[in-house]
């Protein structure tokens, strides 16, 4: 059984100021930096083996605490990037038109087809985030990656593992720094292949400094 742990990356400057990312980025905050390491000592007694992440500097910020927590080195890969939100990057929620809006709430409420103008489909995402994930079964026998990826795209991923289309309303949460986990198994009591062992989980957020 291969064990693959998702992490989100910390809490960044736009996150606070409820500024649209996707593929732009922006520096982790005090508190996210705070999240990064929480998250690396939960992770830290597990056995990670690879590291891989997103290559904006939110996920690499966020890798390279985890990796250097774990012992390992950190690998960069250009699938694992946040959906790209065109036009909208870089704009204030709170300060979108009635038209910009509509636009954004396509990639969150279950529409087909949704784009932002000059911004990624969610098949596409879904495409590139699950071809990510197979290349960790393409590891050594014994190996215990961990992904750092972003908000949406986590989200997509997990869902599509749960047989829901890429574009399905989106259900989950995952904070920054949440951990969550996918496990590919044959079991007699679940559909062979990947499976979905947790989500969004932040107890170790919780825990004092």
């Amino acid at each position: 059984m291969l064990q693959v742990y998702l992490v989100r990356h910390g809490e960044t400057q736009w996150n606070a100021a409820r500024r649209i990312q996707g593929q732009s980025d922006s520096p982790l905050t005090a508190k996210g930096e705070h999240q990064a390491h929480l998250v690396a000592r939960r992770v830290s007694t597990v056995g990670i083996t690879h590291v891989i992440t997103s290559d904006l500097g939110r996920t690499r910020h966020t890798a390279q605490i985890i990796g250097t927590a774990c012992g390992c080195t950190v690998i960069n890969d250009q699938r694992l990037r946040e959906l790209h939100m065109g036009v909208l990057e870089g704009r204030l929620i709170d300060h979108l038109t009635p038209q910009e809006e509509q636009w954004r709430k396509q990639m969150v409420d279950g529409t087909p087809a949704g784009r932002i103008p000059q911004g990624e489909s969610m098949e596409e995402l879904c495409e590139r985030m699950r071809a990510a994930l197979e290349s960790c079964l393409m590891l050594p026998a014994g190996s215990k990656p961990l992904i750092v990826s972003h908000g949406i795209a986590l989200e997509c991923l997990i869902s599509s593992v749960l047989g829901l289309p890429a574009y399905a309303e989106r259900r989950l949460r995952l904070r920054n720094c949440s951990l969550s986990r996918l496990d590919h198994q044959q079991s007699p009591w679940l559909a062979p292949g990947w499976i979905v062992e947790n989500a969004g989980d932040i107890t170790h957020l919780e825990m004092p400094a």
